[in-house]
């Protein structure tokens, strides 16, 4: 090649605008990081979120901001925690209290992004109004789409392990054989399209699979992969509760005491959970497949994350709305050109993830986003990020709030008469068995936590 033209087609290479990166933006409902292959369980086949976690980065030690569906996503999709968007229940928009902020989804489509919502994002009742838009911020997205999903009514063979427990916290599930009548198929068919149509757009897509939340449907092939005779129950300490505040169990209400289920309904339910992690892995993969076959991969930062942990038996505890480890640490993987792990164990918050994918886009977040952007923890994941992560909970008139730091745990509890505490030496007792806060050689640790959490964070 003639130097001269050589020298301007590389001026002009270096002048071209450079295509904005995508984002896909997966949020899995009430999955647990302890029931995934890549965070170490044996028997959770989840092999694309697990690929996911090898091309990325996988935190391993990241934190909700509120163990609840509603209040946790009002503060990751703003950017916001939730004392500032007052989402303490599974009740009120965000936008009441905060009308003119910009979400993250907001963010993408005022820079002139497709910004497209298939699936639960902000808060939706699962099972009530899967299929709805309500609660979905239209004021986010360009495109607002509503997968459709039979649920507990889905043909098949199905049991209730808790029965008189309500639909959306009660142990139930089906064996269906048609995967066509759930959202999350749903949602990944409606997902791939978008990727065809949108394939030379700018685009955020936030993609929100409704599993493994209750109840669990899903093919009967998933329930298959996962005998009974090889599901182990989680085992607890028989004085575990002895030294646990005795107003947690009137915070968790219907999900404490194993739900009243016998160990043989507790494994059906294990079953159940995994076999709906699965089929959501499953339709993960295939638009991760279209992702790669459209070319998107390399131009794209793919996050996905759990909206809160989730017991499954701890402490003889089932479900979400504990202050603990196991509801309160999340998944979180991000997958980003240029950037690959492997593995991050850094304090993080959910509510970091709205900045962190400002940041990797090029974008100026709002400046009153609360998160810190984790954008130096892509590039080296053994930076420090966080000295503490918090996380929140209310009961009615009982208020919650949990510190996690590097080596403990600090839960206070406080309602109109009383106030109770809990602290964890995770460097003794990383399954929280033992409360020290009573223990005088803490002393110190006690009253360094007690400053760490304010009344309001």
């Amino acid at each position: 090649m003639d130097r001269r033209l050589f020298l301007t087609s590389a001026i002009a290479a270096a002048a071209a605008p450079k295509r904005p990166l995508n984002v896909l933006f997966v949020v899995s409902d009430d999955l647990t990081s302890t029931a995934l292959g890549c965070y170490g369980h044996p028997l959770v086949q989840s092999p694309n979120v697990d690929s996911l976690a090898r091309n990325g980065v996988r935190f391993d030690r990241a934190y909700c901001q509120y163990a609840l569906c509603a209040p946790s996503r009002a503060s990751f999709m703003t950017g916001l925690r939730p004392d500032t968007t007052r989402v303490l229940t599974n009740g009120p928009d965000f936008r009441d209290f905060l009308p003119n902020h910009v979400t993250m989804p907001q963010l993408f489509k005022n820079n002139g992004y497709q910004a497209i919502r298939e699936g639960k994002m902000f808060h939706m009742g699962v099972p009530g109004t899967v299929g709805t838009a309500q609660w979905q911020d239209a004021a986010s997205w360009t495109h607002n789409g509503s997968p459709q999903g039979k649920e507990h009514n889905s043909k098949g063979d199905g049991k209730d392990l808790t029965p008189g427990i309500a639909p959306g916290v009660g142990m139930r599930y089906v064996k269906t054989p048609d995967a066509s009548e759930q959202a999350d198929f749903d949602a990944a068919n409606r997902a791939i399209a978008h990727l065809e149509k949108h394939r030379n757009d700018p685009f955020f897509l936030g993609l929100g699979f409704v599993r493994p939340h209750v109840p669990f449907v899903a093919p009967s092939e998933y329930f298959d992969r996962y005998p009974l005779s090889k599901i182990r129950l989680t085992q607890n300490p028989a004085d575990d509760l002895n030294d646990i505040p005795a107003l947690v169990a009137r915070t968790l209400g219907a999900t404490a005491g194993n739900m009243k289920m016998n160990e043989d309904q507790q494994m059906e339910a294990l079953r159940g959970y995994y076999a709906a992690i699965s089929f959501m892995d499953d339709q993960l993969g295939r638009v991760l497949k279209a992702l790669d076959g459209l070319g998107l991969r390399e131009n794209t930062v793919i996050v996905f994350q759990g909206d809160h942990g989730w017991h499954l038996g701890e402490h003889t505890f089932w479900q979400k709305r504990s202050l603990m480890e196991e509801s309160a640490k999340v998944p979180l993987i991000i997958s980003a050109p240029g950037k690959k792990g492997p593995v991050c164990r850094s304090l993080v918050e959910l509510v970091d993830v709205y900045p962190t994918v400002a940041d990797l886009c090029g974008l100026k977040a709002p400046g009153n986003l609360e998160g810190q952007s984790l954008r130096p923890l892509l590039d080296n994941p053994k930076r420090p990020h966080r000295s503490a992560a918090h996380t929140q909970l209310n009961a009615g008139k009982t208020e919650g709030r949990a510190v996690r730091t590097a080596d403990f745990r600090y839960i206070r509890w406080t309602t109109p008469e009383e106030t109770a505490e809990e602290l964890y030496d995770h460097r003794k007792d990383p399954r929280e068995f033992t409360n020290v806060a009573g223990d005088v050689s803490y002393s110190k640790e006690l009253a360094r936590h007690r400053a760490l959490v304010p009344k309001q964070l």
